[in-house]
């Protein structure tokens, strides 16, 4: 899978991006919202260098275009025709807008591959993820199992 925006590409995760994917995902404070953290080279590598699956949900790189430096990553799943979404930047990226740009490069892409919703979740403390969801014009629906925010996205409603 390809996505470009105007600084980044979203790609399928390569070896050279784990030592990055590590340094982020491992700090406990950084990932504190988030899943799939504190794991050894040897599991990410068997989660993120696999075949792109929609349908099981898969991870994807989020690199910058004159570097392919890493910088983040996406995680997509499709549920039924809807697709789940989740995000992380590298705190050493956090607050340039990079976050704003993939998921928007995702909402385009969704929208070209016919998707009609795309769903977020967030927990309620995790205030910069829900401002971005927010921002990106994402709608509260309720709260899920988890005790997470949910929002969803229409991609109809994109003309």
């Amino acid at each position: 899978m390809l996505v470009e925006t105007n600084r980044c590409l979203i790609r399928n995760f390569e070896e050279k991006d784990l030592d990055a994917f590590m340094a982020y995902r491992n700090d406990a404070f950084w990932m504190r919202y988030q899943g799939l953290k504190g794991l050894t080279k040897e599991e990410y590598r068997k989660i993120l260098l696999k075949e792109f699956v929609l349908r099981e949900g898969s991870q994807l790189a989020i690199v910058l275009k004159d570097s392919d430096c890493l910088i983040g990553d996406l995680y997509l799943k499709q549920e039924a025709d809807a697709l789940w979404l989740g995000y992380t930047i590298t705190p050493l990226r956090a607050g340039q807008g990079y976050a704003f740009e993939a998921v928007n490069g995702i909402i385009a892409w969704a929208k070209e591959q016919g998707f009609p919703k795309l769903f977020a979740a967030a927990m309620p403390e995790n205030t910069p993820s829900i401002c971005l969801l927010k921002k990106l014009k994402f709608l509260f629906t309720g709260m899920d199992e988890y005790g997470e925010e949910v929002y969803a996205f229409d991609l109809n409603d994109i003309k």
